[in-house]
């Protein structure tokens, strides 16, 4: 059996993943179930000790492409595969989001809103895409069609990632000697990264400081990515242009936070890439069918690397 918890559209995935999976038994939570019988569960933001229940439980399909918080829950066993979503649809979303903040800088948007707020009519030169240059940090596979989007738009694109790669039209570096070199050369540093002890929090003060004057910031990867206080101190000092921020280190951000109305930021409350329903659960059943067959899955998580 397959069991469904999630608190967003339960209804709607629960139909679709028995149209999609009809040679399966289909539970949604609360509906009560042999527990015994349960295999395989998707879900998300689980209520603590959810899993306990399920003795016979194998695979976790979590429905979104973070799982830094099921891979500290106490209630899933070592035994236990957890799958992710790998798109979803969220690498066009994940592009857009990245461009709009790309074009925020290049457009000097937050140098108009500025001269609004002035009252100032004063434009600004003009200055071409591949003129600007776009770091990804993390080129897994939202960041990867991320930094190939970008490139194939005409910027000059580089990505970093633990492990080397590489990718057409973009610049790939790794490792510590390689963000070392990359942040120095970069306008705007788009973060995609999953939150991992080795990524908690990468960007500190120091590595900050590595940007240069009047770079920008876009952060939908995870908000324990960046030293949120060495982040304010560089706005303050007004080394950073801005940051577009979709994530946060505790959420929901708090309402007395200063990134609310710090006039060098951007808020958006986790949207920068939201998993459809219906890609969500055509990846589950293609994974579920794989599993069946004794074939390689999409997305499956080893819990060593955090992802």
């Amino acid at each position: 059996m397959l069991y469904l918890y999630t608190p967003d559209q339960p209804d709607l995935y629960h139909r679709l993943l028995q149209d999609a999976l009809p040679e399966w038994d289909v539970a949604c939570w609360p509906e009560d179930v042999d527990a015994e019988s349960v295999t395989h569960v998707a879900a998300w933001k689980p209520p603590a000790g959810f899993f306990k229940r399920f003795p016979k439980l194998q695979v976790v399909f979590v429905l979104g492409a973070g799982v830094d918080k099921f891979l500290q829950r106490d209630d899933l066993g070592e035994q236990v595969k957890i799958v992710r979503l790998t798109d979803a649809g969220m690498a066009q979303q994940m592009t857009e989001y990245c461009l709009y903040g790309v074009l925020h800088y290049q457009r000097q948007m937050d140098v108009y809103q500025q001269q609004q707020r002035a009252g100032q009519w004063l434009p600004q030169p003009a200055r071409l895409a591949k003129a600007v240059r776009v770091a990804i940090l993390g080129l897994g596979q939202l960041g990867a069609q991320v930094a190939q989007n970008l490139a194939k738009m005409g910027y000059r694109v580089s990505g970093w990632s633990r492990q080397p790669r590489q990718l057409d039209g973009v610049t790939c570096v790794h490792g510590d000697a390689g963000l070392r070199s990359l942040l120095p050369e970069t306008d705007v540093l788009f973060c995609v990264l999953p939150a991992t002890p080795e990524t908690s929090p990468l960007l500190d003060d120091e590595r900050l400081g590595w940007l240069p004057l009047d770079s920008a910031i876009i952060n939908a990867g995870r908000g324990s990515l960046i030293d949120q206080d060495a982040l304010l101190a560089q706005l303050d000092r007004g080394r950073l242009r801005f940051a577009l921020l979709d994530v946060f280190a505790e959420e929901p951000l708090g309402e007395k936070h200063r990134f609310w109305q710090h006039p060098r930021v951007l808020i958006t409350p986790h949207i920068a890439a939201e998993t459809v329903p219906a890609e969500a659960v055509g990846q589950i059943a293609a994974n579920l069918r794989a599993l069946a067959s004794g074939l390689a899955v999409t997305g499956l998580v080893e819990r060593r690397r955090g992802y």
